[in-house]
């Protein structure tokens, strides 16, 4: 997994630790723990699942203190088990104590998306489907996000509203109805951008694959009908299902044909990662 470029995380993460540290800095830890004091802990994992977010977790640590040094021996990725250690931090105390928490809530949080995705992943697992995310995401955390997706196997639907064309019922309602949403996209972007187009009923579908769009948003339909749609299309726009799709009912939805199985829950309501940092001493 090629990881972020420094200049996309640092500000961030910089941004985190200024809410944490507020006006007065880190009141707890400068007045108990000695200026020259030293640590060493480690990153541990409180449950099964797969990191990602080092990255993050190690820019906290370093902008707090430069000295403070991370020495990682399970990477983004790396699938986890309770009570693994993903790292080893070790430097001046006042530092490690100070960037802890805003470490955490990135690493946590990150992995908690890698680690649903994954389960989504693995459960489809022989298919033809991936995985996918969607924009519902954290407000400023997208990048990071959709690179946690990546990192537990899935892929990356838009990243903005300027990626490509995606026509959903609002702009057909507005436009008049499908072909004149269809036609007005076409003829108001360039040859490159691609046109999905979202569908509910199989009529739908049908008028869809008049139009050549380059791809079709199933929602909402159960196995047997994504089955009917993916035989309809035969291979002429690129298959995405979205709604109802968990670690249960993915199965089911993937074994329809469909290409794409697109997730919304996984970057707007994935349950953190419980991961800790223990003091070794």
């Amino acid at each position: 997994m090629q990881a972020l470029p420094t200049l996309m995380i640092e500000p961030v993460v910089r941004a985190a630790l200024l809410e944490d540290l507020g006006r007065a800095g880190d009141l707890t830890t400068d007045a108990i723990v000695p200026a020259d004091s030293r640590a060493r802990c480690a990153l541990v994992a409180r449950q099964s699942g797969v990191v990602a977010g080092l990255d993050f977790a190690a820019m906290a640590f370093r902008l707090i203190d430069p000295a403070i040094e991370i020495d990682v021996t399970l990477p983004d990725g790396s699938r986890l088990r309770q009570g693994d250690r993903i790292a080893t931090i070790s430097g001046p105390a006042r530092g490690i104590l100070t960037s802890e928490r805003t470490a955490l809530n990135f690493l946590c949080h990150l992995s908690g998306v890698a680690s649903a995705t994954r389960g989504i992943a693995d459960a489809i697992e022989g298919t033809q489907a991936q995985v996918c995310c969607t924009r519902k995401t954290m407000p400023g955390l997208r990048f990071a996000q959709k690179y946690a997706v990546r990192v537990g196997g899935g892929s990356n639907h838009r990243f903005g509203l300027d990626d490509a064309v995606l026509i959903k019922d609002n702009h057909v309602a507005i436009a008049g109805g499908v072909r004149h949403a269809v036609e007005r996209a076409r003829a108001g972007v360039g040859h490159l951008v691609k046109i999905e187009l979202e569908v509910d009923t199989l009529a739908q579908l049908q008028e869809a694959l008049t139009l050549n769009v380059d791809a079709v948003l199933l929602d909402n339909m159960g196995p047997d009908m994504l089955r009917q749609a993916v035989e309809m299309v035969g291979g002429r726009a690129i298959t995405e299902a979205s709604g109802r799709i968990r670690p249960d009912t993915a199965p089911a939805m993937a074994a329809s044909g469909v290409d794409l199985l697109s997730v919304g829950w996984l970057t707007h309501s994935a349950t953190v990662l419980d991961i800790g940092l223990d003091h070794l001493g």
